[in-house]
C-alpha cells in the first residue's frame, strides 16, 4: 500500500515516539547519600544520574587519605600529588580540565590499589595576570586607575574579584569530579603559604643568596613593572619590520629589524666615526664608543673622545677586545651601559657612566635633553631626521634580529637600570641538576629532560621584584637613619625580618645607638616565588607538621612543558635547598591543547573553552557572547571568534 502496512507505521511511531525525559529534580538532601528509589528515567540523563553524588563523596571523606590504626601509610605505599594551582584571573579551561583529568584519573587508580593517596589542590593569586585584569575592568567600567583608589582599597577590589572567580574555579573542579581532599585546600595568599613565603624570603636573604641590586632589569612600559627573563619572548624578524607597539594608536607603526649607521664627530679632529645600532634612540645615553685594541684604523685614537651631537657631553674612545669585533661593520662599537644588557657589561669593566634616559612609563627623562617627554619610540624617529639634519646619518639597512617581548601585553621590552632583590641561582640549580642526573627526579620525556640541564647549566640570577600591589610584600625594609641621607639601592642599609618587629630587632642590632625609620619595600615578590614553594609550602612547611612528616615530598607531579622552567625547576631548586629533599620523584610535561590558530589555551587570548559548557552543553552564539563580557583587546576579540 502506498502508506505502508499497518505493521511498519507502528514500528516507526514507537521508534519516534518521545522517551520520557529523566527528571534533574534533586531530592536528596545536599551531602545524604543520593536516594536511588524512584523509577529508572528511560533515557540517559548526565545530569540527573551525576547529582548528589559528589556532595556526599565529599561528606564521606572518601577523598582524604586512608592510613592505618596509628596513622600509618598504607604497606603498599602512598602516591601524593600536590596539583598545579590555577591562577584566580577568570574561570578554568579545557588546558586546566586535561591535568586534572590526567592527574586524578592516577589518584583514583592509585587509590584503587589500596595505596594512601593525597590531592592537593587549591588556586594561585597570579600577581600580575590578576592586577592587570582589575585595572581593565576598573578603567572599563569607571574610568579609574589604581592610584585614584590607594592601595588598600585597590587590593580589596582584588580580593572581591578572587572570592568571585576563586570559589567559581572550585566549583568547576567539583563539577569535574576531581578527588581533592578540600579539607587541605590553599590559595597562595592564604596564611599558611604567606608565612612560608616570608621565612623563604628571610632565609635566603640571611644565607646571601637574596641579594639588591641596582642593575638592567626587563621593564614592561605597560605594566610599569620588571619581569624575569621567562616572561619575555623572543620576537624573531628576517629583516625590516613595521610593527604597532602597544601603548600606542594601532596606525602608528614604527620600524625594526635594521641597523641606523651614523657618525660622531672626533673632538678637536675632521674625523668621523661611524656606528651602527638596532635602538637608535638609545643613543642619546651613550657614554662610550668602543673599538678593538689591536684594530689599526683606530689606534690613532685610543684615549681621545667624541662630541654627541644633541647633549652636552664628551664620550672617551675606548678598547674593548670582547665588545669590538674588527670583523664586524666598522669595527666600532656605540656603548649605552643604561639601557642594554651587553653594553651594562662594557660599563663595568670599564667603569663608565650610567646614564638612565627613561621614565618607567616609557618617555625620556631629563638625561635626555631635548627628547624629555617624548616617548621612546618616537624618539626613534626624531633622533634619525636630527641626525640627517646635521649630517651624521649615514645609511639603514636590513637585520635580522630578535625583540624582546613581555608575554602578557605584547610590549616591547627595554632594558632599565632599578634597584631590585635577586635570587643568586647557580647555587640553587647545580643540586637539581644532580638530583635528575643521579636518579632523584625522573623527567618525561626524555627530550624534555635535555631541555632541563641546558636551562639550569645556563641558568641566570632571578629578579624577584614586581611593582605591584597585588601579592606578597617583600618582607624587606629600608633603614632610614635619621639625619642622614641613606641610599636605598645600598644593600647595607636593609633589613629582612618575617614581620616589623623582626624587622626592627635585626636593625638595632645593625646600627646600636641610632634612631632610625624603618621603610618597608612597597614591591611585592614575582608570582612563581611563591609559587615555587607550593609542594611543600600546602603541607604546613615550615613548620614540622604531621602532614610534612607523612606526605612530603610528592611523588609525581604532570603539568604543561610551557611551564616546566617558570615553575617545575624552581621547586625543585627550591624544595631542595631547603627541605634537603626533591619535592616529587617525577615529572611528566604533557602536550598543550592548542586553538585554530595554534595557540594555546590562555585567559587573556579568549580562546579558552569552559569545560563546564562541554559537560552542559552551549552553541556557539553564547560562546562569542561570553567573549563580549571580558577585558581582551579588540584585535584578540576578533580573533577569538574567528
Amino acid at each position: 500500500a502506498a502508506g505502508g502496512s499497518q505493521k511498519e507505521k507502528e514500528v516507526k511511531a514507537a521508534v519516534t515516539k518521545p522517551k520520557t525525559k529523566a527528571s534533574v529534580t534533586v531530592t536528596t538532601p545536599k551531602g545524604e547519600k543520593k536516594d536511588m528509589s524512584q523509577p529508572m528515567a528511560e533515557s540517559y540523563d548526565p545530569a540527573a544520574v551525576e547529582a548528589s553524588w559528589y556532595e556526599w563523596w565529599v561528606k564521606q571523606k572518601f577523598f582524604e587519605p586512608k592510613t592505618g590504626p596509628n596513622g600509618e601509610i598504607s604497606p603498599k605505599g602512598k602516591f601524593v600529588v600536590a596539583a598545579p594551582p590555577p591562577s584566580v584571573t577568570d574561570k578554568l579551561h579545557i588546558g586546566h580540565a586535561l591535568f586534572i583529568s590526567v592527574q586524578d584519573a592516577l589518584v583514583r587508580w592509585n587509590r584503587m590499589r589500596g595505596l594512601t593517596t593525597l590531592f592537593i589542590g587549591g588556586t594561585d593569586h597570579a600577581g600580575i595576570a590578576t592586577q592587570t585584569v582589575i585595572e581593565k575592568r576598573v578603567w572599563k567600567s569607571e574610568k579609574k586607575t589604581r592610584h585614584d583608589y590607594g592601595r588598600e582599597a585597590f587590593v580589596n577590589k582584588i580580593w572581591e574579584w578572587k572570592n568571585e572567580y576563586g570559589s567559581a574555579i572550585l566549583n568547576q573542579m567539583r563539577r569535574l569530579g576531581t578527588s581533592f581532599d578540600w579539607s587541605r585546600e590553599r590559595f597562595t595568599l592564604d596564611e599558611t603559604l604567606t608565612r612560608a613565603t616570608y621565612e623563604t624570603f628571610v632565609r635566603l636573604f640571611d644565607d646571601g643568596i637574596i641579594y639588591r641590586s641596582n642593575r638592567l632589569v626587563n621593564w614592561c612600559h605597560t605594566l610599569n613593572t620588571a619581569l624575569s627573563n621567562l616572561e619575555v619572548k623572543e620576537k624573531e624578524l628576517t629583516g625590516r619590520t613595521l610593527l604597532n607597539v602597544t601603548g600606542y594608536p594601532s596606525e602608528e607603526k614604527f620600524e625594526f629589524g635594521v641597523l641606523v649607521h651614523f657618525a660622531y664627530e672626533v673632538e678637536d679632529s675632521d674625523e668621523r666615526i661611524i656606528v651602527a645600532t638596532t635602538r637608535v634612540e638609545t643613543m642619546v645615553g651613550d657614554t662610550a664608543i668602543a673599538v678593538n685594541p689591536n684594530d689599526e684604523r683606530y689606534k690613532h685614537l685610543h684615549g681621545k673622545f667624541v662630541r654627541h651631537p644633541f647633549i652636552n657631553r664628551r664620550i672617551p674612545i675606548i678598547t674593548d677586545a670582547e665588545a669590538a669585533d674588527m670583523e664586524f661593520g666598522t669595527g666600532a662599537v656605540k656603548i649605552t651601559p643604561a639601557h642594554d644588557f651587553n653594553d651594562w657589561e662594557v660599563g663595568k669593566r670599564n667603569n663608565l657612566q650610567f646614564i638612565n634616559i627613561l621614565n618607567e612609563d616609557g618617555t625620556y627623562n631629563d638625561n635626555a635633553g631635548p627628547y624629555k617627554g617624548m616617548l621612546r619610540f618616537h624618539v626613534r624617529r626624531k633622533i634619525v631626521e636630527d641626525l640627517k639634519e646635521k649630517g651624521l646619518y649615514v645609511e639603514t639597512t636590513d637585520n635580522p634580529m630578535t625583540i624582546p617581548i613581555c608575554s602578557m601585553t605584547g610590549d616591547v621590552i627595554e632594558p632599565l637600570m632599578k634597584p631590585q632583590w635577586w635570587v643568586e641561582c647557580k647555587t640553587l640549580a647545580e643540586p637539581a641538576i644532580q638530583a635528575v642526573h643521579d636518579g632523584e627526579l625522573e623527567i618525561t620525556p626524555s627530550r624534555t629532560e635535555k631541555e632541563w640541564f641546558r636551562w639550569l647549566e645556563g641558568i641566570k640570577d632571578w629578579c624577584i621584584s614586581r611593582q605591584l600591589w597585588w601579592g606578597h610584600r617583600i618582607p624587606a625594609y629600608f633603614v632610614n637613619i635619621v639625619g642622614q641621607s641613606n641610599d636605598s639601592g645600598d644593600s647595607a642599609f636593609w633589613v629582612a625580618g618575617r614581620d616589623l618587629d623582626e624587622a626592627t630587632r635585626r636593625a638595632k642590632a645593625k646600627f646600636p645607638g641610632v634612631d632610625f625609620e624603618l621603610e618597608q619595600d612597597p614591591d611585592v615578590l614575582d608570582t612563581w616565588f611563591s609559587s615555587g614553594l607550593w609542594p611543600f609550602a600546602v603541607m604546613g612547611w615550615p613548620e614540622n607538621t604531621e602532614d610534612f612528616e607523612k606526605f612530603f615530598p610528592t611523588t609525581f607531579m604532570e603539568t604543561g612543558w610551557d611551564i616546566l622552567f617558570f615553575w617545575v625547576t624552581r621547586m625543585v631548586m627550591l624544595g631542595i635547598y631547603l627541605t634537603g629533599k626533591s619535592p616529587f620523584s617525577k615529572v611528566f610535561c604533557h602536550a598543550m591543547i592548542r586553538d585554530a590558530h595554534g595557540r594555546k589555551m590562555s585567559k587573556s587570548l579568549g580562546n579558552g573553552i569552559d569545560p563546564i559548557d562541554i559537560i552542559s552543553g552551549i552553541s556557539l552564539e553564547e560562546l562569542h557572547a561570553k567573549l563580549e563580557t571580558g577585558n581582551l583587546d579588540p584585535k584578540n576579540l576578533v580573533k577569538a571568534k574567528a
